[in-house]
C-alpha cells in the first residue's frame, strides 16, 4: 500500500506517520500492493480528525473518525475499514472491476454478513416546487438531516442535506 499522509492545522511527525502505516497497514492484507491510500490528519480545537479514502476502481472506501487523541482516532478508524470491507465484500465482488484491487486471500475469504442491507420503509410524497433556502427550512421543520424537493428555478429535483457546522449542502442532478 502506498500511503499519502497531510496535515491541516496540525504537523505530520514521524511518530504520527509510523501510527498511521502501522495500524492502517494492517489493512495491507485485503489490498493489492499498489493501492494508494490517502489519510488526512486535522485539528480543530479539541477535535483530532483522521479521513482515511482508498479508491479501489468502481468504489471508494472511505472512514473518518474524530476523538480528542490523533491516536485514537488512528486506532478507530482502521476498525471502521476493516468491518467495511468485511460487510460489503460480496457487494465488492458482484462489481468484478473492482476485484483486481484486492488480494485473493480477501476476495476468497468468506466473511459473516450480519447487517444485510434491508429497505423496511418507503415512503411517497407530492413534490412542492421551491427554492434550495425554503427546502431547508423545510428540512429542518422535519427535524431531518436531507429534504427532496423540485427546485421551482429549475424543474430539476434536488436534494439539501445538513452538513456538520450548521451548513447546508445541495445536490443538483447532471445529466
Amino acid at each position: 500500500m502506498k500511503f499519502i499522509i497531510t496535515g491541516k492545522n496540525i504537523d505530520v511527525t514521524e511518530g504520527l506517520r509510523t501510527a498511521v502505516t502501522e495500524k492502517i497497514g494492517k489493512l495491507e492484507k485485503f489490498f493489492s500492493q499498489d493501492t494508494e491510500v490517502n489519510v488526512t490528519l486535522s485539528v480543530e480545537k479539541d477535535r483530532q480528525k483522521i479521513e482515511v479514502t482508498i479508491p479501489v476502481k468502481g468504489n471508494i472506501i472511505r472512514a473518518e473518525q474524530v476523538s480528542s487523541d490523533m491516536y485514537a482516532s488512528i486506532d478507530l478508524v482502521e476498525g471502521i475499514i476493516e468491518r467495511q470491507l468485511k460487510k460489503y465484500r460480496k457487494k465488492i465482488i458482484d462489481r468484478k472491476q473492482s476485484a483486481q484491487s484486492f488480494t485473493p486471500e480477501y476476495m476468497e475469504t468468506e466473511y459473516e454478513e450480519d447487517d444485510a442491507i434491508k429497505i423496511v420503509r418507503t415512503k411517497r410524497f407530492a413534490i412542492k416546487p421551491m427554492d434550495p433556502e425554503e427546502a431547508c427550512v423545510q428540512m429542518e421543520l422535519l427535524g431531518h438531516d436531507f429534504f427532496v424537493f423540485m427546485n421551482a428555478e429549475t424543474d430539476e429535483v434536488n436534494v439539501v442535506y445538513k452538513r456538520k457546522g450548521n451548513t447546508y449542502g445541495l445536490i443538483e442532478p447532471e445529466f
